[in-house]
């Protein structure tokens, strides 16, 4: 026999097992590979998750403050038609009272008292009229 046969037939048997651990080389570090990048990816959901779940607080406090704004800004409203619809009626009030304070002054345009004791009729007479 020759010794280069028995060599080549001995590492002929031989390379399967090489080549076995060569595959479970790569394949143990890829894997690891793999694993470490899907606990990467994890890790960075879960950080994902905690900045929206914070942000979503953020969101309902600035929701929150908006809200309470418009209802002030609804209630201002509702108050400046309130005041408006009282100062219409004061308006309109007003406007009756100088009409009558006009007419009670009609009716005394003529009076010349010179008195007190004269004048007190027709002072009495333009205090009913404007009441």
């Amino acid at each position: 026999m020759d010794v280069t046969k028995i060599a080549g037939g001995a590492l002929a048997g031989q390379i399967w097992r090489i080549a076995a651990l060569v595959l479970l080389t790569i394949l143990l570090a890829g894997g690891g590979a793999g694993g470490a990048l899907w606990w990467s990816a994890a890790a960075a959901r879960d950080k994902a998750l905690a900045d929206l779940r914070a942000e979503q607080g953020v969101t309902a406090e600035l929701r929150a403050g908006v809200d309470a704004q418009n209802r002030a800004i609804v209630m201002w409203h509702e108050q400046a038609k309130a005041a408006e619809a009282r100062g219409a009626t004061a308006r309109q009030a007003a406007e009756v009272s100088g009409r009558r304070y006009e007419q009670a002054l009609a009716q005394l345009a003529g009076a010349r008292p010179t008195t007190c004791v004269e004048a007190m009729p027709y002072v009495n007479k333009m205090l009913e009229s404007v009441r």
